[in-house]
């Protein structure tokens, strides 16, 4: 059997397994089996697979049928035009998160950050958030944290396959906690976080692809979503210059729900929208007014 027929064959499969994009994901899995990209495919489409070829491509269709998600059957998925390695140990990268990292290196990137600016990626999971801002910007130092140490071993090899490991300091811990023991209130210019914020009772309604695969850790946000972001919000508050901001990926369904984590004395906050026109980042910025005191440092965890 050459290329063509074995997509050919991929593609009906995984079509009537329900597999939406059932022609693409049959050329990324052809083309990882035989180390070559999609447009390679096509160049070689009439070359003869050998058997241990055709036996390892249908082992990856029959667990694609199955529901296991393409980037954990390849171990990698694009973010923010960068190739990521990803495990079952993290969540996969996704093109709404993109949005964050593009609104975060525009507001970086205005002449009114000086020097060397300290980030702070929250909840880091494969680390496509800080390895992207790390890549991008010119100058700074991330500061990324995650309460998993298997996911903070993928983040570090991918800031490491990209040449920034200099320019990240992996943390582990609960949220800023980490953070908060080596820096001083007052000394990140951003925060940000794409922590788990599916409400509990919505996990098992999820795609079977997400509820079974990913982990739950990086997906439960607790009652309504929001659970760790209501910590979050105040140890960032703590941790941010007058002027800083705080960025936060949501649900579309949570909008509602942020006034009484920004009172209006301390933030000023707008939500932005996806490409899909859907309600999904929390731009915070800390007022300018507000300054960080003893009484505000935060206790425990």
């Amino acid at each position: 059997m050459n290329i063509a027929a074995a997509l050919a064959r991929a593609r009906a499969f995984l079509h009537r397994k329900g597999i939406e994009a059932a022609a693409l994901e049959a050329e990324v899995l052809l083309a990882h089996v035989l180390g070559t990209d999609r447009v390679g495919l096509y160049r070689e489409a009439h070359r003869t697979l050998t058997r241990e070829e055709r036996v390892r491509f249908e082992e990856m269709l029959s667990r694609r049928a199955a529901g296991e998600p393409v980037a954990y059957l390849t171990g990698h998925r694009e973010f923010m035009g960068l190739d990521f390695l990803v495990t079952r140990d993290v969540l996969i990268p996704r093109p709404e998160t993109e949005l964050l990292v593009e609104m975060a290196l525009e507001i970086l990137g205005r002449g009114d950050v000086p020097g060397e600016p300290l980030l702070a990626d929250v909840g880091t999971g494969s680390g496509a958030i800080a390895v992207s801002l790390a890549r991008y910007l010119a100058r700074g130092t991330v500061y990324a944290t995650d309460i998993s140490p298997a996911a903070l071993a993928v983040a570090a090899e991918n800031a490491r396959r990209h040449g920034v490991t200099g320019r990240i300091v992996f943390l582990s811990g609960d949220l800023l906690a980490p953070v908060r023991e080596i820096l001083p209130p007052g000394s990140l210019v951003l925060v940000a976080a794409n922590l788990p914020y599916i409400p509990s009772a919505d996990i098992g309604r999820l795609m079977p692809d997400v509820a079974c695969y990913e982990p739950h850790l990086a997906l439960d946000g607790g009652a309504d979503g929001l659970e760790l972001y209501r910590r979050l919000v105040p140890q960032a508050r703590e941790l941010l210059v007058p002027g800083g901001h705080l960025l936060m990926e949501i649900s579309p369904g949570q909008v509602s729900l942020l006034g009484p984590l920004f009172p209006p004395d301390t933030w000023q906050y707008r939500v932005h929208r996806d490409l899909a026109g859907r309600e999904r980042l929390v731009v915070a910025r800390k007022k300018a007014s507000f300054r960080a005191g003893p009484s505000t440092r935060l206790k425990g965890r």
